[in-house]
């Protein structure tokens, strides 16, 4: 296990031993992911999104037929680039400028909530590229005459202490790429994006994390951090994030949910009920911010739309509210959720 991992799990295991943004989209969304060669076409996925009253979504990279289905489409949009891109996005102004004018600048009457530059980087191989290739995407950005927030996505590998919230720190290996990250991000007051999953925490250890606690199915603290008590684990990984930017010259920068649900089939405590519970308690639960940044709604986006087949067999394959053919996999209510 990991240090993040180990952190995740000792907020659950611990009951044992007892700014504004420059364009904030609060509510709740959802992802869309592609990696499936059955799902519905984009203007039909977008239709759904609408029937559905969800009014915000993820791409994971410029789709053109996504966004084409989006023009005029009213809802607010998380636009991805492919990881593959950040070295060149870092490297080249002028690339990164062809990338606005072919993904963005055609897309005029798309709402973008904000650009994020690679997803789930840090630590790794192409760690060192994502601020780069921020500042460039920025400065891009501004001179197409655009206002869209450019950020990056990171999953909780980025920590290395997450016990007790209010001591949250980066890891080693992530803390020489976030600490400028988390400047940056005050500077322009921008959001990080976080991938946030109680599922894995759990399902890791679930002899020593409490199933109500990862579910937010229980009122009882099962965390106490000094004055603070923690009812939920999304809650307690979410605050030891804002911690761990606030040490690092950022006590100020929101964080956005970029992901987080929870499996219907294939592992351990992945089931239809334990998904609908899930994911209809974070909608509702969002609304009032954490311990740690009270009484302001959580922004945050659901994994996933649909079911993907191609994605690894098991849990990966099995995030989705919906199948390929359109039919609810479980009832999420989503009529409160904006």
């Amino acid at each position: 296990m990991n240090c993040a991992a180990m952190g995740i799990f000792m907020l659950g295991l611990c009951f044992l031993s007892s700014f504004c943004l420059l364009r904030g989209v609060e509510g709740i969304g959802v992802n869309y992911g592609m990696l499936g060669n059955n799902l519905p076409s984009a203007d039909k996925v977008i239709s759904l999104y609408k029937s559905r009253n969800i009014n915000s979504l993820r791409i994971f990279d410029p789709n053109p037929k996504a966004l084409n289905a989006l023009k005029g489409s009213g809802l607010n949009v998380i636009l991805g680039t492919f990881n593959e891109d950040l070295q060149k996005l870092a490297s080249d102004q002028s690339y990164a400028a062809t990338w606005v004018q072919t993904n963005v600048a055609p897309f005029a009457s798309v709402n973008f909530s904000y650009i994020n530059a690679g997803n789930e980087v840090i630590p790794g191989e192409l760690a060192a590229f994502v601020l780069p290739a921020m500042k460039n995407l920025d400065s891009a950005v501004k001179a197409a005459g655009f206002s869209i927030p450019v950020s990056t996505a990171v999953s909780t590998e980025v920590l290395g202490v997450s016990y007790p919230p209010s001591q949250g720190a980066f890891s080693e290996s992530a803390s020489s790429y976030m600490e400028p990250i988390v400047s940056y991000l005050q500077s322009k007051k921008y959001p990080l994006l976080i991938n946030v999953y109680p599922y894995f925490a759990y399902s890791q250890s679930p002899k020593e994390i409490r199933l109500d606690y990862a579910l937010f199915n229980t009122q009882q603290n099962v965390v106490t951090d000094g004055s603070v008590g923690y009812t939920n684990l999304f809650d307690a990984i979410v605050d030891s994030v804002y911690a761990a930017m606030e040490n690092s010259g950022g006590p100020d920068v929101q964080l956005v949910v970029s992901e987080t649900g929870w499996p219907s089939s294939g592992g351990t405590g992945a089931s239809v009920e334990n998904a609908r519970i899930y994911n209809n308690n974070v909608v509702q639960h969002v609304k009032n911010g954490t311990p740690r940044r009270p009484n302001k709604e959580l922004e945050t986006y659901l994994f996933a739309m649909f079911n993907e087949n191609q994605k690894p067999e098991g849990v990966e394959q099995n995030f989705g509210l919906y199948r390929p053919d359109m039919s609810e996999v479980y009832h999420v209510d989503f009529s409160n959720s904006s």
